[in-house]
């Protein structure tokens, strides 16, 4: 099934965090949070002005995000849950740093 969010959505799949901890401890479900760290899968045309012209966005499918706690809506399509919010909603894109590119 094809999605495609409407003016300044944004559809999100999260990027689960690691089971261990730093030293090793292995972190069962029932205590882990939910990721705020997701992919973007597909992004609307853009919020409107007042003016009717198109404000683009900022996020294109593909970007890493980090989101707030309580964002979005969570959804099931074709049995994968996924998140809609708005592009407001998003705390910013994750780049790898210069380091990680070089290795």
């Amino acid at each position: 099934m094809a999605f495609t969010p409407l003016h300044d959505r944004v559809l999100v799949r999260r990027i689960e965090g690691e089971a261990k901890t730093a030293g090793g401890l292995i972190i069962p479900d029932s205590a882990k949070e939910k990721p705020q760290e997701g992919e973007v899968i597909a992004v609307g045309e853009g919020a409107r002005k007042d003016s009717g012209e198109l404000i683009p966005m900022a996020v294109k499918a593909g970007d890493k995000i980090l989101f707030g706690k309580w964002s979005g809506t969570e959804v099931k399509l074709d049995g994968e849950e996924l998140i809609i919010m708005k592009e407001s909603d998003i705390l910013g894109i994750i780049t790898p740093s210069s380091a990680a590119k070089a290795a």
